[in-house]
């Protein structure tokens, strides 16, 4: 079972429906037994990183997310889910992430042409930097959504792929049994199913 933690910020419908059209037994759902029990975590996530993060503490979610993490259960971060998993992030002010991914989250406008569109919306190819697990059925180039304003930096061992945005920006993240995506994948069409049905799998 899949367990799609529910801490209020998170675009629920659209990602358990991906999970059910996959034939994925899936839970939406912030208690800790029921996400214990979860062969797979998943972090969603839209808003503001603050006050997400503020929501996981309060709520306690985030030491469970960070134990079970080091327990080995498999974790994905979408989106806002995963600029939760890095250490900080700069998004109006500083805030403290989960600190399972080094690095911190800081604005694209820091990075890309000034003649670009904040938020960065639509489609964009992956360029893989790096084999792993979750792109088992997908290719390089293939095209993933994308809505954000900021973006993981200084993280190099940890990114898988990049997309250009005027300059390469974190499309994906791993460390072990933690995985991140900057995109969303249950709004990416084929190549975004393909993208939860391999972290999905136990073999991972």
């Amino acid at each position: 079972m899949v367990a799609i933690i529910d801490y209020g910020v998170g675009n629920l419908f659209s990602l358990k429906s991906s999970l059910d059209f996959l034939g994925v037994e899936s839970v939406v759902t912030d208690d800790k037994e029921l996400l214990a029990s979860a062969d797979r975590i998943i972090l969603p996530g839209v808003g503001a990183f603050g006050d997400a993060a503020k929501k996981l503490q309060k709520s306690g979610l985030a030491d469970f997310i960070k134990q079970q993490a080091k327990e080995g259960k498999h974790l994905l971060g979408i989106c806002l889910g995963m600029q939760l998993l890095f250490d900080k992030s700069y998004e109006y002010g500083e805030h403290e992430g989960l600190g399972l991914i080094s690095g911190e989250i800081r604005p694209i406008s820091e990075v890309i042409p000034a003649d670009l569109k904040i938020p960065h919306i639509g489609w964009n190819a992956l360029d893989f930097t790096k084999e792993n697990p979750l792109f088992k059925y997908i290719n390089n180039g293939d095209h993933v959504y994308f809505v954000h304003s900021f973006y993981g930096a200084n993280c190099e061992k940890s990114v898988i792929a990049t997309s250009e945005y005027g300059a390469p920006l974190t499309a994906a993240v791993a460390k072990d049994n933690v995985f991140g995506c900057q995109f969303h994948p249950e709004k990416s069409g084929k190549v975004g199913l393909n993208i939860l049905r391999a972290f999905c799998e136990k073999e991972n």
